[in-house]
């Protein structure tokens, strides 16, 4: 588990109306001071353990007072999680993670990517899941076989305001989760390849949105030497054209 910062500016925009006799341009909107609050691989850890690491509490300790901070200073928040919320302490397991998607709750995630350990269980515990949170479980890639065809299982993306500005956040998964979990969880379930995913995503997203983040679950691979895993944030970086950040998750390494 990491909570990580990025703080952002994007630069005033002007509009303009391309007539024989163009009015006048409206006013620029102000810059926008945007701060990234963003945490991935939580695995369970919503209690504090003997060590006094981990625990939901103190995370939220650090949140409320960066948002405070943030607002004093006249900026925007929001807040991401790359996903892989179940599985890693018997208390969450025992209770299907209530706990920590109840807390996340309670932090103010705006969204989160799916990640791979969110298929441990059956469909019957993440549709529960799903139920408890307040906030979009985004998914661009992981696709269900319906009668009518192949229909997104979660939603692909989501669009927020802030400040004035509109910014699309897309939700994407690593597709080796397929041979990660037990194959009668992900049943009628395909993970397509979420560079592709995105390609075909990024043109309607820039054209609804001054600024488009990938919220991920697909591991960091610096310099893209993934190895036998599926290709990570770095390659889609390199493939993709229209985003302005990754906010990633899967490998649990600090970037």
């Amino acid at each position: 588990m990491r909570i990580a910062l990025t703080t952002l500016a994007a630069a005033a925009l002007l509009a303009g109306c391309a007539t024989p006799t163009p009015p006048a341009a409206p006013a620029a909107r102000a810059p926008l001071k945007l701060t990234i609050l963003h945490t991935n691989d939580h695995h369970g850890r919503f209690w504090r353990n003997a060590q006094a690491e981990y625990g939901m509490a103190a995370r939220k300790t650090i949140v409320d007072r960066v948002r405070a901070e943030v607002a004093a200073a006249g900026g925007q928040v929001l807040f991401l999680d790359g996903g892989d919320i179940n599985t890693g302490v018997p208390e969450s397991d025992l209770q299907d993670a209530e706990p920590d998607f109840l807390g996340m709750n309670r932090l103010g995630i705006d969204a989160m990517a799916v990640g791979n350990h969110e298929f441990d269980k059956p469909a019957a515990v993440l549709a529960k899941q799903r139920s408890w949170v307040k906030f979009p479980m985004l998914a661009a890639n992981i696709y269900q076989r319906t009668p009518q065809g192949p229909q997104r299982l979660f939603p692909p993306y989501t669009v927020f305001e802030r400040g004035g500005y509109r910014i699309a956040v897309m939700g994407l998964t690593t597709d080796d989760t397929a041979k990660m979990v037990s194959p009668a969880n992900i049943e009628g379930i395909e993970f397509r390849k979420p560079i592709d995913e995105a390609t075909k995503l990024l043109p309607e997203l820039r054209a609804q949105a001054d600024m488009v983040i990938a919220v991920t679950h697909m591991g960091h691979y610096p310099n893209a030497n993934r190895g036998i895993n599926a290709p990570g944030d770095v390659e889609m970086a390199r493939a993709t054209k229209g985003l302005d950040l990754i906010v990633g998750g899967h490998s649990q390494n600090p970037v």
